[in-house]
């Protein structure tokens, strides 16, 4: 694997964008913007679709990935977290997937490509953002059936595989598989993965960040965060890490556990803290860089941004922090 990405981790920390919900919050769109000309007669409602608004407000997207980048981010993610047939069944949208994909993807490159143009020395990164989806193959969601899965194996890598081919078109350099909480789960993304990469002969960079759940520092699928690393180690991946969940503080142990025993890139976009009493989030930007900075002394981390609750202010001092700082040595 040789490619501008495995280049630029060699010779510094990067740093991966905030959050893209938090973001679109604040545009408070109604649910007319979220069906925008092409939905306006859907036969339900989708506001709260974030990922439709990819095809809806593409402006608003691509103003949030320029705002990311402008605060120091070498990767955004693209707007993709839901979208896979699985999780589209919510809002009965399975049939625009490859669109969404597609679309999102090309929102991020067209920005990526623009703000690298300006700036070549610092070449600018797209993520195809790939979720887990709302349903888990290795535990039942019935309590009283404990042998049931609400989802196969064979339906999530068809699903995963779709969604990889779409963002492949449309011009990511990297796929993210994050917020990992069913390991079984991600080894079907990872699946459908290597079958693109095979048929299409191509070494797109792979990524995987797990999420732990709670306190107990287990995934949900009941994973340490040394067994989650060892149960994706037989795929060559450019980082593996952590995501979601957690504040940067409670996140660190669990990349102590991975970092002495990987040789490839560790990766770490914590929240911004815990959320209040309201699901919000209140760490500031400097609270959150004074905890990062401890993954620095530490030599735990290639790649760094943020997850829940954060926005490019946050991404602007973790930026800062990470600005010259002799990165983690790691195979690629």
């Amino acid at each position: 694997m040789s490619t501008a990405i495995t280049k630029a981790l060699k010779e510094r920390i990067l740093v991966l964008d905030g959050a893209m919900g938090t973001m679109l919050q604040a545009y408070n769109f109604s649910e007319e913007d979220f069906r925008g000309e092409r939905f306006k007669d859907f036969h339900r409602s989708v506001k709260g679709n974030n990922d439709l608004l990819s095809l809806t407000q593409p402006a608003a997207i691509a103003e949030v990935h320029r705002k990311y980048f402008n605060a120091g981010a070498d990767i955004v993610e693209t707007n993709t977290f839901s979208s896979t047939t699985i999780a589209m069944a919510d809002y009965e949208m399975e049939e625009y997937v490859y669109d969404l994909n597609y679309a999102s993807a090309k929102i991020a490159k067209n920005v990526a490509q623009s703000i690298t143009a300006k700036e070549p020395h610092k070449p600018r990164f797209v993520a195809g953002s790939i979720g887990p989806t709302n349903k888990t193959a290795s535990m039942s969601p019935d309590v009283n059936d404990p042998g049931y899965r609400a989802v196969s194996f064979e339906e999530l890598r068809v699903a995963y595989k779709q969604q990889v081919e779409a963002l492949l078109d449309g011009g990511v350099d990297l796929l993210l598989v994050e917020t990992v909480f069913d390991t079984l789960n991600a080894k079907a993304a990872l699946f459908a993965i290597d079958q693109v990469k095979e048929e299409r002969a191509i070494d797109t960079p792979v990524m995987i960040s797990g999420t732990i759940t709670d306190a107990s520092g287990r995934t949900l699928s009941g994973q340490t965060a040394e067994a989650f690393l060892i149960s994706v180690s037989h795929i060559p991946l450019l980082s593996v890490g952590f995501n979601c969940a957690l504040g940067a503080s409670q996140l660190q142990p669990h990349l102590e556990a991975i970092a002495s025993k990987t040789e490839v890139g560790v990766s770490a976009h914590p929240n911004a803290g815990l959320p209040n009493a309201f699901g919000e989030y209140d760490e500031t930007p400097e609270q959150m860089a004074t905890q990062i900075k401890k993954y620095i002394d530490k030599n735990l981390v290639n790649i760094v941004g943020g997850c829940c609750g954060t926005t490019p202010a946050h991404i602007k001092a973790i930026a800062q922090l990470v600005a010259n700082v002799t990165p983690r040595k790691c195979k690629l």
